[in-house]
C-alpha cells in the first residue's frame, strides 16, 4: 500500500504551487493580467480566481460545509463550466487586490481546517486535487505568457543549465519485445486520477521506438524538405487546418534568412537549438511528420511499455514488472528529469541520461509533452470522481499527449499521467518521438 500525504505535506504542497502562481502574475500589469480575447488562452485575473474558486467549491464548501468569501458572486464568476470562455473577459471580476484576498483567504481557511479538523480520505483526495489543479493552471499560465510574448519569468528555484543545454543529440531507435503489459494504475491507495482507472492488461507486438524525441534539427529537414505543402503526409483534417493558417513551419520559429532559424520564447528571440526537442508543434504537424520520417507516433500503450516496463528473463515484456517512473520507483531529483521549470526552457535530449528506462529511452518524463497516435478514451470501467467533468467531456475529442514538459510540476508526474489536447493545439509544450 502506498503511503498517504500527510496533513504537514499537503500544507506544504499548497503553499508550493501558490508561490509559483504568484511568481506568474505579480510582475504583470494590469492590462497583460486582462489580454486580449483568445481561444487558447483565459484572462488570468479570472484564471487565478478560478484557482482559488476551485478549493472552496470542492473541498470547503462540498466537503467541510464552510460559505463561501464572496458568496453567490463566485458560482457567477469562477465556475468554468457554467461560464464560458469567451465571456470570461466581460465579468465583473475582483480586481487584482480582492483577487488575491481572495486566494489568500480560501488558502487561510483551508489549511486552518486541515490543522484544526483533521482530514478524511474524500477530503485528503480533493485537496490534493486541488494542489494538482493548481499546477495545471500554473502551466497554462506558462504557455500564456508564451503566447502573448509576455517577459520571461523569475522562478525562485531556477538551476544553472549550461552543461544540460550542450549534452547534444540523442540519435538511435531500441527494440521493444511483445507481451501482455498491464496498462494504467493499481488501486494501491496513492493519488490517482479518473482517466487512468484502473490496471488492465494489453497485448503489444514487437516494435521499435525513437530513444529520445524528434529534435529542431531533424524537424528542420522536414520543413526544408516542403513537408508543409506536401498533402501525402498529412490527414484530411490536418490539411483543413495546415490551410486555414497558411504556414510551413512550426509557429514560433522565425525565418531569418542566412542567419537561419530563430525562436520565440516569451519576449525573446533566440537562435533555433539543434538538439533540443521539437517543442510547440501540434498533433497535425507531428503525425506529418512522422508519416515523412517512414515511421508513426506511438500508440500509449507503446508508449507506456517503453517507459515503465522491463524485460523478462524469456525475453518478452516482463507482465508482472511496472515502474512508477522510466528510471525506477523513486521519486524525481533534479538530475533525473528536466522538471518543475527549473531550467526555464526545454535542453538537449542526450540530457539527462540518469532517467532513462529499462529499455534505454531517455526523457520519457519532462522536458516536452510527446504526442501519441491515440485519440483519448476511458480505460474499461471508467468511473468519473467527484471532479465529474475532469475526463470525459475530453474523450473522444483529443489526442494524448505523456510525459510532461520542463513546465510540468513533478509531484503530479509519473509515467502513467494521461494528458489530452485537441490535435490542432499547437501553444502547449508538445513534441514527439517516433515509433516503427
Amino acid at each position: 500500500m502506498t503511503t498517504q500525504v500527510t496533513t504537514t505535506q499537503l500544507i506544504k504542497m499548497l503553499q508550493d504551487t501558490r508561490l509559483r502562481t504568484l511568481e506568474l502574475i505579480t510582475d504583470l500589469n494590469a492590462e497583460q493580467l486582462i489580454g486580449p480575447k483568445l481561444d487558447t488562452v483565459n484572462p488570468l485575473r479570472w484564471e487565478v480566481g478560478h484557482v482559488a474558486y476551485f478549493y472552496e467549491y470542492f473541498v470547503l464548501r462540498a466537503l467541510y460545509g464552510r460559505e463561501s468569501i464572496l458568496g453567490d458572486k463566485a458560482d457567477a464568476i469562477y465556475d468554468s463550466i457554467a461560464v464560458v470562455h469567451e465571456t470570461r473577459w466581460d465579468l465583473p471580476l475582483l480586481s487584482f487586490d480582492e483577487t488575491l484576498d481572495y486566494m489568500q483567504g480560501t488558502q487561510d481557511a483551508l489549511i486552518a481546517c486541515l490543522r484544526d479538523e483533521g482530514i478524511t480520505d474524500a477530503q485528503r483526495f480533493m485537496c490534493q486535487f486541488g494542489v494538482f489543479h493548481e499546477d495545471m493552471h500554473t502551466e497554462a499560465f506558462l504557455w500564456g505568457r508564451q503566447t502573448l510574448g509576455y517577459p520571461t519569468p523569475v522562478f525562485a528555484n531556477t538551476l544553472d543549465t549550461d552543461s544540460h543545454r550542450k549534452a547534444g543529440p540523442y540519435i538511435g531507435f531500441v527494440d521493444v519485445p511483445g507481451g501482455t503489459f498491464s496498462i494504467g494504475v493499481p488501486d494501491d491507495g496513492a493519488f490517482n486520477f479518473d482517466n487512468e482507472k484502473w490496471a488492465h492488461s494489453v497485448t503489444v507486438e514487437p516494435f521499435s521506438i525513437a530513444k529520445a524525441p524528434v529534435t529542431n534539427i531533424e524537424f528542420t529537414n522536414f520543413v526544408d524538405d516542403g513537408g508543409y505543402a506536401r498533402d501525402e503526409f498529412w490527414c484530411l483534417d490536418g490539411i483543413k487546418w495546415r490551410n486555414q493558417r497558411e504556414i510551413n513551419h512550426p509557429g514560433y520559429w522565425i525565418d531569418a534568412g542566412s542567419d537561419g532559424w530563430m525562436v520565440r520564447r516569451f519576449d525573446q528571440i533566440l537562435p533555433l537549438a539543434d538538439h533540443e526537442p521539437v517543442i510547440h508543434v501540434s498533433w497535425y504537424e507531428a503525425n506529418a511528420y512522422a508519416r515523412w520520417a517512414g515511421a508513426r507516433l506511438p500508440s500509449e500503450a507503446e508508449w507506456e511499455v517503453a517507459a515503465l516496463g522491463e524485460k523478462s528473463p524469456d525475453g518478452l515484456i516482463a507482465p508482472d514488472t511496472k515502474r512508477i517512473y522510466p528510471w525506477g520507483n523513486d521519486p524525481h531529483g533534479d538530475e533525473i528529469a528536466n522538471l518543475d521549470g527549473r531550467h526555464m526552457g526545454p535542453v538537449d535530449v542526450a540530457a539527462f541520461p540518469e532517467g532513462d528506462s529499462a529499455f534505454g529511452c531517455r526523457q520519457m518524463l519532462g522536458n516536452a509533452w510527446e504526442w501519441c497516435a491515440d485519440t483519448f478514451a476511458p480505460y474499461p470501467g471508467f468511473e468519473t470522481d467527484a471532479y465529474e467533468d475532469y475526463s470525459r467531456m475530453l474523450f473522444g475529442e483529443t489526442k494524448v499527449l505523456r510525459g510532461g514538459a520542463w513546465t510540468t510540476r513533478s509531484r503530479m508526474m509519473r509515467g502513467t499521467y494521461r494528458n489530452y489536447f485537441e490535435p490542432e493545439r499547437w501553444d502547449v509544450f508538445s513534441g514527439f518521438r517516433l515509433c516503427k
